[in-house]
């Protein structure tokens, strides 16, 4: 009768060292649980977006004004047509057909009508997407680089006179109202007036004068430079608090220790072994930033003149198009809580101490 090997200086019935995981029941189990896991975040996720769904259409509901009088306001238009329009956008049904037949519209991702520009808001949407894509995702590459640079810095070394500065410059940023600070940089660096010249425009995307793409691209990149800078300067204190918070936790770790008594330099030890550490908290929080920054422009795009998603919104509003503020309240929505989403799948492959 032969025995099974044991491994030297391991203590039997222990597998050994380098020995594949087993493919069995416990396999399975990890499996299972990582599968109910992701199902729980995704109904999560569907229930909260069903939840905004019914929220936001009895919330515009309430809303003062009448659609179509804003609409034919200024026009010589009989009661008749009025009365036309109405049954046109389907006002005139009872509050539940309006709901029913919202809802199917969603299924079919057909977010409605818009009353003021006579479109389909899914068209309006994908045509204004893009600028607010470009400004909010501009913005948030910038301001979380800048965050985690100067975060780093001061959490590495808190007390300090770098740290004092940088955490009240960036709390008073962060405090200061994002409109506000748009309207002092136009004031400032984009109307001409005083002794500063106008050395940037005050609102739109591109001039009208450029041709061709180089110039196109250029001038679109001018005309980013104050939008971009109101939002990095309001949001960036986030990352930078978040980041030198969690630096100042793992600065005392017995890990690091260690890997200063091996001989490494601080620098290096910062690098490799407490940034990549301390950087956790600080991806969650950029992936939640992304859906909120998206429905954050708003006022940004509109005090610029930005053609993106914001100003839309905001024209909605003065109406009300209930069409196109519903559809948009949607998307915002839904773009916070699918970066929620990602932000719950992602985490724990990034720290195994969190994963199912």
């Amino acid at each position: 009768m032969t025995s099974d090997p044991v491994t030297p200086g391991a203590p039997a019935g222990a597998e050994a060292p380098g020995a594949p995981a087993p493919a069995g029941p416990a396999g399975q189990g990890r499996a299972g649980r990582i599968a109910r896991y992701v199902a729980g975040r995704l109904a999560t996720a569907a229930f909260s977006l069903l939840a905004v769904v019914v929220a936001g259409f009895f919330l515009f509901r309430i809303l003062p004004g009448d659609p179509v009088r804003a609409m034919t306001e200024g026009r010589e238009v009989t009661a008749e047509q009025r009365e036309e329009l109405r049954r046109q956008f389907g006002l005139d049904q009872p509050l539940w057909q309006q709901f029913l037949d919202y809802l199917t519209g969603l299924l079919r991702l057909d977010l409605g009508t818009s009353f003021q520009f006579r479109e389909p808001v899914t068209e309006l949407i994908l045509e204004r997407l893009g600028p607010t894509v470009l400004l909010a995702g501009t913005g948030t590459v910038i301001a979380a680089l800048l965050g985690l640079l100067l975060g780093v810095r001061a959490g590495w070394r808190p007390g300090g006179r770098s740290d004092r500065a940088n955490s009240a410059v960036a709390l008073f940023f962060w405090s200061v109202p994002t409109f506000w600070l748009g309207l002092l940089l136009i004031v400032a660096l984009a109307s001409g007036r005083g002794f500063m010249p106008g050395l940037f425009p005050t609102g739109g995307m591109v001039d009208p004068a450029a041709t061709g793409p180089v110039e196109t691209a250029l001038s679109t990149a001018w005309h980013m430079v104050l939008p971009i800078t109101t939002m990095v300067a309001v949001i960036y204190a986030q990352y930078l608090m978040i980041m030198r918070s969690s630096l100042m936790d793992e600065r005392g770790a017995d890990y690091l220790t260690t890997a200063r008594a091996k001989g490494l330099r601080d620098a290096l030890v910062r690098r490799r072994h407490a940034v990549p550490n301390a950087l956790l908290p600080t991806v969650t929080l950029i992936f939640l930033n992304l859906g909120q920054v998206v429905s954050g422009v708003i006022l940004v795009e509109t005090v610029f003149s930005w053609p993106g998603l914001g100003q839309l919104f905001y024209s909605g509003l003065r109406v009300p198009d209930l069409g196109l503020v519903q559809g948009l309240f949607v998307v915002f929505a839904a773009s916070v809580i699918l970066m929620n989403l990602l932000a719950d799948l992602v985490y724990p492959l990034l720290d195994p101490r969190v994963r199912p």
